[in-house]
C-alpha cells in the first residue's frame, strides 16, 4: 500500500486498523527509530601490567565494568588503580570493600555498579600461595601476591645462607606460575660475595642468583631488566633481609619504611605491614610484601618436581619404578648419596617436603569429608564470580 506521497508501506501500517487513531503510523507518516549503542569499556592501562590473557579472562565474565588492579589490601578494604596515573598519584586511587571476595595485591577486579564493593575477580594468571600461618585458617590458603611475572626470593648477606629455606621457597615459586629468581641483598657488607652466592646457586638449579646492594645502589640494573615489557615483580623474604631498602633503591625514592636488624641473629622487625603494588620508573611494577617468617606449603602442582629436578632425574635411573630410595638394590639416589654427588641434607629436606605435602593433602581430604557431613551429603554450592 502507498500513502498520498507514494511512500510504500507494508505490514500492520498498511492496514491502519492495528494502531490507535492518532498514532503516527495510522497517519502514514514515516517514523525514524534511533538505536543507541553503549560504548564498550576500554582496555585497561598496559602500564599496569594488562595483557591479552587478562582480556580473555575479562571477556569470559562478559566484560562487566572497567577492571582495576588491587594495589593494597587492608582489613576488608582494597585500594584500586585504574591507570598508571592513579599509581603515580596514589592519592586518587579508589577504595572498595572486599568482604566475601578472595582478593590479593596484584589481582584485577571489577567494582560493583555503585563503586562500593568488589563484584568480580578476574582469573589469576599466577599467584604466590602458602598455607595460612595461623590456626584459625588451618585449611585456608594465603595468597601473598597475584598476577606476578617474576618472583624474587630475597636473602641477605650477614647471616649464614639458608639452603633449606630457599628450597622450600622455590617449591612455592615454581607452583605460583611466575618465573623465580633469587636476589642476595646487602652486598656492601661483605668483601667477597661469591662463596655465599655459589652456595645458594648450588640448590637453585639454574635459577638466577643476583647480588645487589640497595644502600650502595649496585646490581639494580639486572633486577630492573626483569621488569621490561611492563612485567610485575614480587619480592618475598624474611624480615630484615633488606626488601624495603631494595624497593626504595629501585623506585629511587624513600617509599617504604626501613628498620634495623638484631645483631645476634640478623632478624628484623616488620617494616612492611601490608603488601603494596608500586609503579617502577620507566616500565614495570613491583609488589613488596611483609616479611614472611613461616613458609608453609599449600597444595603443590609441579613445584617439588622442578625445585628438586636433580633428585627426580636420579630416581628415573633406579632399578625399580616404585623405589623408596631406602635399601632397595640398584637405587641411583642411594648411590649418589654414598659417592657425594647428592647432599644428604638436601635429600632429607626433599623427603620432609614430600611428607608435608602428603599430610596436607590428607588433611584437606578429611576437612572436605567433614564439610560434606555438615551439609548432609549435599553438593557444595557453586562459587560465584568472585
Amino acid at each position: 500500500a502507498r500513502n498520498s506521497s507514494g511512500t510504500l508501506r507494508t505490514g500492520p501500517a498498511a492496514r491502519h486498523g492495528g494502531y490507535p487513531p492518532h498514532h503516527p503510523r495510522r497517519s502514514g507518516r514515516d517514523v525514524t527509530c534511533t538505536v543507541r549503542r553503549v560504548p564498550a569499556a576500554p582496555l585497561p592501562d598496559v602500564r599496569l601490567g594488562w595483557h591479552p590473557a587478562l582480556t580473555d579472562a575479562w571477556s569470559a565474565l562478559g566484560r562487566p565494568g572497567q577492571p582495576a588492579r588491587v594495589a593494597r589490601v587492608d582489613r576488608g578494604w582494597s585500594t584500586l588503580y585504574s591507570s598508571a596515573t592513579d599509581a603515580e598519584a596514589q592519592a586518587d586511587a579508589a577504595r572498595v570493600r572486599n568482604l566475601g571476595a578472595d582478593v590479593a595485591v596484584g589481582d584485577w577486579v571489577v567494582a560493583s555498579d555503585d563503586g562500593e564493593t568488589v563484584a568480580h575477580v578476574l582469573d589469576r594468571q599466577s599467584a604466590f600461595v602458602r598455607r595460612a600461618s595461623f590456626e584459625g585458617d588451618r585449611f585456608e590458603a594465603d595468597t601473598l601476591a597475584a598476577n606476578i611475572d617474576v618472583v624474587f626470593l630475597v636473602h641477605a648477606y650477614g647471616s649464614p645462607p639458608n639452603q633449606r629455606r630457599l628450597e622450600r621457597e622455590l617449591v612455592l615459586a615454581f607452583d605460583s606460575g611466575a618465573t623465580p629468581a633469587v636476589v642476595l641483598t646487602k652486598a656492601d657488607t661483605i668483601d667477597d660475595p661469591e662463596p655465599v652466592r655459589a652456595e645458594l646457586a648450588a640448590v637453585a638449579l639454574g635459577v638466577p642468583v643476583l647480588v645487589v646492594s640497595g644502600r650502595a645502589r649496585t646490581g639494580l640494573d639486572q633486577v630492573r631488566e626483569f621488569a621490561a615489557g611492563n612485567r610485575t615483580l614480587a619480592f618475598l623474604g624474611a624480615s630484615g633481609v633488606g626488601k624495603s631498602t631494595l624497593v626504595n633503591a629501585l623506585l629511587d625514592a624513600d617509599v617504604m619504611d626501613t628498620g634495623t636488624v638484631r645483631e645476634g641473629d640478623q632478624r628484623g622487625r616488620h617494616t612492611t605491614v601490608a603488601g603494596q603494588l608500586l609503579l617502577l620508573p620507566g616500565e614495570g611494577l613491583l609488589i613488596d610484601t611483609p616479611g614472611v617468617r613461616a613458609v608453609s606449603l599449600w597444595l603443590s602442582g609441579e613445584g617439588i618436581e622442578r625445585a628438586f629436578a636433580d633428585i627426580f632425574d636420579l630416581s628415573e635411573q633406579c632399578r625399580f619404578r616404585d623405589c623408596k630410595h631406602d635399601r632397595e638394590p640398584g637405587c641411583a639416589v642411594r648411590t649418589a648419596l654414598d659417592d657425594g654427588r647428592l647432599d644428604p641434607a638436601r635429600f632429607a629436606n626433599f623427603e620432609r617436603l614430600i611428607a608435608e605435602e602428603a599430610a596436607l593433602e590428607d588433611e584437606q581430604a578429611r576437612f572436605a569429608k567433614r564439610a560434606d557431613r555438615r551439609r548432609g551429603g549435599r553438593a557444595a554450592p557453586e562459587p560465584d564470580d568472585t
